[in-house]
């Protein structure tokens, strides 16, 4: 009986969504599946209409008017909601506290390495011969001296990284 139904309404079906969902706004597709359901709902409760084709026409209608009501009432968003070229929350906390790690394993390194690395870490982008006037060094000699800093950054952070990994 069910699918007799179907077979009898769907080019019905189609031919009043296409009428009428370029009016209420929406795509035919969503309006057929939208009488679809409510016949389905319907056959659960009360049955088969007695009159399916008038049934269906009242059904796009009243699918076509609430599909209306609903675009008149959202609003689009500004930007996508899931704006993938904007970092989320959790990436900005992740970010954050690699920074702070960074920067709390840079105070502890010896000499003038946490001098150093702040300024290679700043954000004014420092060029070499500022940074060299700032700890007070020659600009020849700070290429060896970030190269030594770096590797005692290298060796300091190793251990915490390899301990922060998921093995397995």
């Amino acid at each position: 009986m069910t699918h007799d139904l179907v077979v009898t309404l769907r080019p019905l079906l189609a031919a009043e969504a296409s009428a009428e969902a370029y009016a209420s706004g929406g795509e035919p597709g969503d309006l057929e599946q939208a009488v679809w359901l409510r016949l389905l709902e319907r056959l659960e409760t009360t049955g088969p209409p007695s009159d399916p084709q008038g049934w269906l026409r009242k059904a796009v209608r009243a699918e076509a008017r609430r599909s209306r009501r609903t675009i008149r009432l959202e609003r689009p968003y500004g930007t996508e909601p899931v704006d993938d070229s904007r970092p989320d929350p959790e990436q900005l906390a992740l970010t954050a506290a690699r920074y702070r790690a960074l920067r709390d394993a840079a105070r502890r390194l010896p000499g003038r390495c946490p001098r150093l690395i702040e300024a290679l870490l700043s954000p004014k982008d420092l060029t070499y011969r500022e940074i060299a006037g700032e700890l007070g060094i020659s600009q020849g000699s700070l290429g060896p001296e970030r190269s030594r800093c770096l590797g005692c950054l290298r060796r300091l952070l190793t251990p915490e990284v390899a301990a922060r990994e998921v093995r397995g």
